[in-house]
């Protein structure tokens, strides 16, 4: 049985489409999952063990060099190769129309939600099955009720499984880096969901005092420039190169926890069975937050009286960070 998944972006919601993948694989017997992706979250479905082949998609790229011959000839082959097999569906998780027209051009039964389910309604026209799957849910639950509705299982009583057991297990140790420490994801695409700066700073402070290291990545200059000013006004914090996801997710897996914001990565921390604190500022978890998957370490999402209170988010530390790493029997409070 092969099928062809179209979840394109963001690196989150790529995330949000694992354990849907994870209760097809369980359910149907010999499933092989192919997946188109945006070319810069590849990365992700790679990592699960029932998805045979990544298929990156440059629509980013491709919209941006429209006049150029080059991008239609990419677009040609990437056309060709969506065609060139045949599947039993074309599942578009995303419901946009850009995903709905690469899902028209693979050969299969193409499924997608409703016209009043979908993120935009004129994809479902695309569509030859369609689902109707309530607002309200969580992303991952919809992900997982579209899936099972067009290969014919039941995902009820299912455990939450990303599929990155086996993948986490073989990540290596970073070797370089200080040992031990916090990640702190401070970067995000709006800056109404970005943590006070000066919480940054306390949260280096405070972890410094415990003899533990703040590791901040970053992803644009803007991310690099915010990181090194928290690093220059707090002691114990350090920023890490840039790294590619399979680079970070190896940081991750390794670290005593992940502190964050809304940003995607927090969701690949969570996939990963990291434990640790999402901040949401100025979202709502209940249709996007973090969830860990069943069998992992818990994920905590904070809402925005208790995120944006450093006192509340320093009671949560010692709790968060004591375990069977912890290099000493307790935290010390500051």
């Amino acid at each position: 049985m092969k099928i062809l998944v179209v979840k394109t972006s963001s690196l989150g919601d790529v995330v949000h489409m694992l354990p849907a993948v994870s209760d097809a694989a369980r359910s149907c017997q010999g499933l092989c999952v192919d997946w188109v992706v945006e070319e810069g979250y590849s990365a992700i479905p790679s990592w699960h063990p029932n998805v045979d082949q990544v298929l990156p998609a440059a629509f980013r790229r491709w919209r941006s060099a429209l006049g150029r011959r080059v991008t239609w000839r990419e677009i040609s082959a990437f056309r060709a190769q969506l065609s060139g097999q045949d599947y039993l569906a074309v599942i578009d998780s995303q419901g946009l129309y850009k995903s709905a027209l690469l899902a028209s051009w693979a050969r299969g039964l193409r499924w997608g939600y409703d016209r009043k389910s979908a993120r935009e309604p004129l994809a479902a026209w695309v569509y030859q099955r369609t689902v109707a799957v309530p607002w309200d849910l969580h992303a991952i639950e919809r992900n997982r009720r579209l899936l099972a509705a067009a290969l014919s299982y039941r995902h009820d009583g299912l455990p939450l499984d990303y599929g990155l057991t086996a993948m986490r297990a073989q990540l290596p140790r970073p070797g370089d880096l200080p040992q031990p420490y916090v990640v702190g994801l401070h970067g995000t695409s709006r800056s109404q969901k970005e943590w006070p700066l000066s919480h940054w700073l306390q949260l280096g402070r405070w972890l410094d005092a415990q003899s533990v290291s703040l590791l901040l990545p970053w992803g644009s200059w803007a991310e690099r420039k915010r990181a090194e000013h928290i690093t220059s006004e707090a002691s114990g914090v350090h920023v890490l190169p840039r790294l590619d996801l399979n680079a970070l997710a190896a940081v991750l897996v390794h670290a005593l926890a992940v502190i964050g914001v809304d940003t995607g990565l927090m969701h690949v921390a969570a996939a990963l069975g990291c434990p640790g604190l999402a901040f949401y500022c100025a979202t709502d978890p209940n249709r996007t937050g973090v969830i860990s998957p069943s069998a992992g370490a818990a994920m905590h999402n904070l809402v925005a009286s208790e995120a944006l209170s450093w006192e509340a988010v320093q009671r949560r530390l010692p709790a968060l960070l004591e375990g069977e790493n912890w290099p000493r029997g307790q935290i010390n409070h500051v």
